[in-house]
């Protein structure tokens, strides 16, 4: 059985104008190019630890098979601004799984990308866990409320944003969680 121990989190930016490079060139400034991604779903592993970029990819090697959580968002659009994030809510129980969400957007700043994305994940690791909230009450709100339910211990994300290239060249940004065995 695989159950991912270990995962970091990256994000990167790429310009060209094919749209198959520019998400070429967004997957090298995140690190994580010379692999074969496979996207999973959005679960939070029991017990997972985080590592830093440079520890996860000490861990892996070029071609090899990777797990990946991401969002993605391009456009051809000049000054056209995009997002994507990835957020993460953590239970206070280990031996319980956690959330993972992928928000991608247009029109959106990082800041809001950012906050959505872990909002997400909160909400559904909160449903799970039995914590009855206000879908419509504000992030604040809902925070506050999880903290006091004492059942999520941590929630963070892993966002980027860029504007669209001013000559109408491919602009790509990725957000990835990736698992590691």
């Amino acid at each position: 059985m695989y159950v991912p121990k270990q995962l970091f989190f990256t994000a990167g930016v790429g310009v060209h104008r094919e749209k198959l490079t520019s998400f070429e060139m967004a997957l090298r400034d995140a690190s994580i190019a010379c692999y074969n991604l496979v996207r999973v779903s959005s679960i939070f592993p029991p017990r997972c630890e985080e590592v830093s970029i440079e520890d996860g990819v000490k861990q892996l090697s070029p071609g090899q098979i990777v797990h990946v959580v991401m969002s993605e968002s391009a456009t051809a659009e000049p000054n056209r601004l995009i997002a994507a994030s990835v957020g993460v809510a953590i239970p206070k129980n280990r031996e319980l799984f956690g959330y993972l969400s992928e928000h991608h957007s247009y029109g959106q700043t990082a800041k809001y990308a950012a906050d959505y994305a872990e909002d997400l994940a909160a909400e559904m690791l909160a449903t799970v866990l039995g914590v009855e909230f206000n879908p419509e009450s504000s992030w604040d709100e809902k925070r506050e409320l999880w903290k006091i339910a004492d059942v999520i211990t941590s929630t963070k994300n892993v966002t980027i944003s860029a504007v669209g290239h001013k000559d109408g060249h491919w602009t790509t940004v990725i957000a990835a969680a990736v698992l590691l065995a």
